[in-house]
């Protein structure tokens, strides 16, 4: 795992940083997928860890949810609205379209079995040091955390730092693809564009410390919406 800051730690899952989940304080934020498990539970056997959260639940952020849940015996939070997907396994019936063979094999072979969540959040709710932002767009119950005291989002993938296909590094929003509401998706955008992070940290790229990129991609929405 690698220090991003104070109690704030990143797991590259897949090479590239192309899948990231997260430690802050004593909660594991997301999750991989299905195959993941093991990686992520080497990683955190030294840590204390009391709770799982998830920003939202595709296949690549909950996929290693319900192992890892009943291995270290700790409850899952979502939002309300990612609690149904969380708690079936079935998480790509938001995306624009269902049946394309990306999101069936993401269903098929990243997704992991539902898993029960104990407690749903809402905007302004904590998360050890964190706060809760609801983000949604890209899934509609959609969350990123965010801390005052440094400025750093956990963003999951309401923005992503790499092309997908590429793996080279650039901030967008995510594919439309695996999009409910692109539109949504860009007012959440403008959302986290306010809060003026300095250090923020994604589901999909390496973290970025910014230095006007977010600034820049807001001018690019604004242009083409």
């Amino acid at each position: 795992m690698k220090e991003i800051a104070t109690n704030v730690f990143q797991l590259s899952l897949l090479p590239r940083n192309s899948i990231n989940c997260y430690v802050v304080d004593d909660i594991l934020i997301d999750a991989g997928i299905r195959s993941s498990a093991a990686k992520i539970l080497k990683a955190i056997r030294t840590k204390t860890i009391n709770t799982h959260v998830l920003t939202h639940a595709h296949a690549d952020h909950q996929g290693s949810s319900n192992a890892i849940c009943i291995a270290r015996n700790i409850p899952l939070w979502t939002s309300e609205t990612e609690k149904a997907n969380a708690e079936s396994g079935r998480v790509i019936y938001e995306y624009p379209d269902a049946t394309h063979v990306v999101a069936r094999f993401q269903q098929k072979y990243w997704a992991g079995k539902g898993m029960p969540v104990s407690k749903t959040l809402k905007e302004g709710d904590p998360v050890g040091s964190f706060t809760v932002i609801e983000t949604p767009g890209h899934s509609n119950g959609h969350l990123s955390f965010f801390r005052e005291k440094d400025r750093l989002l956990i963003a999951g993938d309401a923005l992503i730092n790499m092309n997908l296909l590429t793996t080279i590094t650039g901030l967008s929003l995510p594919p439309s693809l695996f999009t409910t509401n692109r539109e949504t998706a860009i007012q959440s955008v403008l959302k986290i564009y306010a809060l003026k992070p300095n250090i923020i940290c994604f589901g999909h790229g390496p973290v970025l410390y910014n230095n006007g990129q977010l600034e820049k991609l807001v001018e690019k929405l604004s242009e083409i919406s």
